[in-house]
Order: C-alpha cells, then structure tokens, then sequence
C-alpha cells in the first residue's frame, strides 16, 4: 500500500536561510544526483532572491498588531511525498526512478491543495527530483485572516497537526494514497542525520559471511518482513475502524443538537396554557368565557358555542378565533405574552401545518418546455453545424428525437429530461447572440440533457460520460465517433453543470464513469462522489473547440490526399 506523506519543520528567523540553502541545493546534499533538476513551481526563479526577503516581505503586508518576539516562528516548511511504490509501483527500490504519469498526477494534486488551503501564504514551492523518492519542500508564511503572524493558529499541538495531515490526505486519496496511522509512533529520522550516516558509511566493507550464514540471515529478514507487514496491515485496520467511530460520534453528537432544536423550535405552544392566557377558565374538559365553549385535544380545538363547532390547530388559530384578529395581531399577542421564542415557535408550527396542507392538497406546477418554431431551425441548424463543428447527421439525430429544436427567438433549445425521459427542463444558447441560460421553470436537481449512442441501444447502460454542458456533451460524443466509431456498449453523454444536481445513486451503478470537465476543482468533486469515475483530459480550453480544431486537421488531410491523387 502507497500512503501520503506530509510532515512540517517550523523555522525560527534563524533557521531561514540554512533551510533555503539545502532546498535550493547551494550547498553539497550527498545523496542528491546533480545531473537531476529540481523544479521550482511557487516562486520566482530568480537565484538571488532569499527565502528570508519572502517571507518578511509576506509579514511585512500587514501591520503586526504585537512584537512579534525573537523566537517566533517565522516559517513552516512542508515536506509533502508518497511513498516509493506510488511513484515506481513495479519497482519500489528502484531509487531516483519515478513514472511520469504518477508524478504528474501527484504534482497537479499537491499543487492544488497548496492553493486551496493556503493560497499566497506559500511564497516558495520546489519540487525535488534529484534523490530517493520525489517530494516537494513548500514554504508556509501562517498568517492568519487578518495578516497576523500566528503559527500556534495553524499547528499547535497533535489535534492541528491531525487536521494538516487529514486535510492533505483527503485530497491525495483521490490519486489512490492512503493515510498513515492516526497516532502513530514511528519517529522519522532527521535529514541531518541521515546525511551524515551516508558519508559515514561510503567506505564500509560488507562482512564476510558464509553462504549458510547468508541463507539464514535472509530466511530471517522474510519473516520479519511477514510479521511486519501483518503488524501494518492490523494496525492500519484498527485505525481506519478508530478513525470511522470517531468521527461518527461525532456525526451523532452533531445530528442530536440539531434535532433538539429542530424539535424544539417546531413544536407549537401548549392550546391549554394559550386558553389560560386569553382569560379563559377550565370547566370540566372544556375552556370557557366571552361565550366561548371550547374543547381542546392535544393540537387541535373545536368551540362549540352557538351551536356551532368552530376550530382549527394551532395555537395562533386559537388566538385569532378568541381575540377576533388578523394573524399578525396573533403573534404580536403571543410575543407579548409568550416572548419572542414563544411566538416564534408558534409562528413555524403554524406555517409549517399550513405548508403540508397545500403540498398535500395543491396541484404541482409542471414545466412548459419553450414552444417551438420551426421556421427558425435553419438558422439554429447552421449554427451547430457551421460555428459549432458539429456534425449534420448529429444535429438532425438529435432534432428527430426531439432533443434539440429552435425556438421564437432562435436559441437553441436543448431539452432536459428526468432518467425516466420525462421534459422538466431545458437549456437554450442564442444562435444569433450570446445569451445562454435555463428556461425558467426548469428543475434542475432531477433533469439533464442527455443522449444515448451504441450499437446495443436496448442492453443495459455500460458507460456515462460526464460533460458541463450540452454542446460539450455532444463534442465528446462526436471526437469518439471520428476516431473509434459507434459505441460497442450503450453509452449516455450527459451534460451536467453542477455536483450538486449528478444522479450520483444511478451513476454508482453505472461500471464505467468518465468526467469530461476541464475545470480541475469539479474533477475532483465528481471523483470525490464517484470514485470508480475516471478523467477526460481535454486538449483545449473546451472540448468545442477541441472538436472544431480536430475536424480542421481532418478536412487539411482529406484536402492533401485529394491533391495527392490528382497529382497522380
């Protein structure tokens, strides 16, 4: 198992400079390949600029409310890898070699947590190259949101150092690392020190041994190999158990305080204590006065003065009834008498009753999709065709099914379904001009556009393809097909702008998920829900475009060979 690695050394004012030195390699590292080039993405490149100048020009940006005392910290440098067998997974002991796919992959995702956490505060960032295994020095300026140099805010004590961990763990799980063991007491030997065993070492002769000996001795390393990795591998699991407990305990604690006060805060006001308030007095199992007879049960009341029998189910119905007034007359009574919580637990109650009676009792508006209009669609069909790129025989497939049609004002109409194929929706693009946005009505959380492609329409949907909008959708389906054809399996492309509106359950169910957003943070949101999802990597800033320039090359090849033959 490959883990994630992140470890940190605060540095006093002191202690800059001579970090600095060994990470931009000005001075000798014995275990460092000078044929090797590090890579410095976070910082100039200027090799007279000093790490020291950063970091009290970041200081230096706000004003320090306090002197900021000579032992403070300074700096943070985080020290961030994997483990050897992520980076060269068939051959772990390989040192200084690395697949260059996993480090790009690892390198894309560090960088982003480094932005997404901590933003400008990294002043200097340097990927190492040149030993063991590839691992990044970042350097931390920890100051607070108000410019405050306070390291104590971001890494004192074991819990903030739990929470570094976690936080860079969280994201590199979705490259495949796991997370050491939470706690654990594995003292990691200082960088110094290391160094200095290596030069101690380099004229070491190995002892001569036997090959008996040398049998035994290996016999005996495998078994302590084997009792180490069942050792790891039971620990691991104990912490991952531990770790899953906590933090639903957690969950629990937080899920009880928000149903008592959701319970408290929707429970309505007692009707009895209500009747004693407006000068009603108890007889028998009834209240009366002011020519009122009136019974109550639990939540609901029934006045049966006059012959009459009157009522409702809340105590601002019983006010309203009793004083003869409007609702805000009510809950202003109810303020006076109750206090503010008072009234405004009455007032939720009430609106809350009357809410379900018209979910229960009201027809539900339905969507009315954009009318069509058939004369605009030659416009529309050109525009997808001649400024899209996108192929007539899909154009006109997609108007047949009735996907895509022209409206009044010559947007383009994508329509939305639910995964039953019912129209909720729909989303328009002006051909024209460059408005595009949802038709008002439009629900959003359980509609798509969507279309089916495969040579197998009515087997079971094999793969999904994730794309951030309907005219992406249709690229990715159509850079496919111009290079592998048809589909073999039923294959959807949907279009989807948002994490919050994905048919996750359905998707899970789905063997082969692929994510066509360019936009990096919903990648990894997507990954995050599905995890069994891979990505699309789109060689353009959108995958239109992509197709567009793709299509040219073709039409230049096809223009080339016809040259070529009439030369002939």
């Amino acid at each position: 198992m490959a883990y994630a690695i992140a470890r940190l050394k605060k540095l006093k004012r002191g202690n800059i400079s001579g970090s600095a030195s060994h990470t931009a390699r000005e001075r000798e590292t014995p275990n460092a390949d000078p044929t090797q080039k590090n890579i410095r993405f976070i910082g100039s490149l200027n090799p007279e600029e000093r790490l020291e100048d950063l970091v009290l020009a970041k200081i230096g940006d706000s004003e320090q409310k306090r002197k900021i005392r000579t032992d403070a910290v300074y700096c943070v440098e985080l020290l961030l890898s994997a483990s050897p067998s992520y980076f060269r997974p068939n051959c772990p002991t390989q040192a200084g070699y690395y697949e260059p796919q996993k480090l790009d992959e690892w390198l894309e995702a560090t960088h982003q947590w480094l932005a997404d956490e901590y933003g400008n505060r990294i002043v200097r960032a340097e990927l190492h190259l040149d030993e063991a295994t590839p691992h990044i020095h970042a350097y931390f300026v920890p100051l607070d949101d108000e410019g405050q140099l306070r390291c104590n805010h971001f890494f004192d004590g074991r819990q903030k150092i739990h929470e570094f961990q976690d936080s860079y763990y969280q994201t590199m799980r979705l490259i495949g690392l796991e997370r050491g063991i939470r706690g654990s007491k594995a003292q990691h030997q200082d960088i110094k020190d290391f160094y200095r065993i290596v030069e101690e070492g380099r004229d070491l002769e190995v002892d001569e041994l036997s090959a008996a000996q040398l049998k035994a001795k290996a016999a005996d390393r495998d078994r302590a190999n084997q009792r180490k990795q069942e050792m790891e591998a039971t620990a691991k699991a104990l912490s991952l158990e531990n770790d899953q407990l906590r933090r639903r305990i957690e969950q629990l604690e937080q899920d009880n305080q928000s149903i008592k006060k959701v319970t408290e805060w929707s429970t309505d006001l007692a009707l009895d204590d209500v009747a004693w308030e407006l000068g009603l007095w108890r007889k028998g199992n009834e209240w009366v006065g002011g020519n009122h007879i009136i019974n109550i049960d639990a939540s609901q009341f029934t006045d049966f003065s006059n012959g009459s029998s009157l009522g409702g189910n809340s105590a601002i119905d019983l006010v309203k009834h009793v004083n003869q007034c409007n609702q805000t007359t009510a809950i202003a009574w109810l303020g006076e008498r109750f206090g503010e919580v008072g009234a405004k637990r009455a007032a939720i109650a009430h609106a809350q009753k009357v809410a379900a009676d018209i979910i229960q009792t009201q027809p539900v508006p339905q969507f009315t999709p954009p009318i069509e209009d058939k004369a605009n669609w030659s416009g529309v069909e050109h525009y997808l065709t001649q400024k899209r790129g996108i192929p007539s025989d899909c154009v006109q497939m997609l108007h047949n099914q009735g996907l895509v049609y022209a409206d009044s004002k010559a947007n383009v109409v994508f329509v939305m379904r639910d995964l039953n194929g019912k129209t909720k929706g729909a989303f328009l693009e002006g051909a024209v001009n460059n408005f595009s946005g949802y038709e008002l009505g439009t629900v959003r959380r359980d509609s798509w556009f969507y279309f089916t492609l495969g040579k197998k329409p009515n087997e079971q949907t094999s793969t999904v393809v994730l794309s951030f909008s309907p005219i992406d959708a249709i690229s990715v389906a159509m850079l496919e097909y111009q290079v592998k054809g048809i589909p073999e399996n039923r294959t959807v492309y949907m279009a989807a702008d948002d994490t919050s509106n994905l048919p996750v359950e359905r998707l899970r169910n789905v063997a082969h998920v692929q994510v066509a957003f360019s936009q990096p943070t919903v990648a990894r949101a997507v990954k995050e829900l599905l995890p069994h999802s891979t990505q699309l990597k789109c060689e353009s800033r959108d995958w239109n475009t992509q197709l567009i320039n793709f299509s040219h090359q073709l039409q230049q090849r096809y223009s080339q060979q016809k040259h070529e033959e009439l030369e002939l």
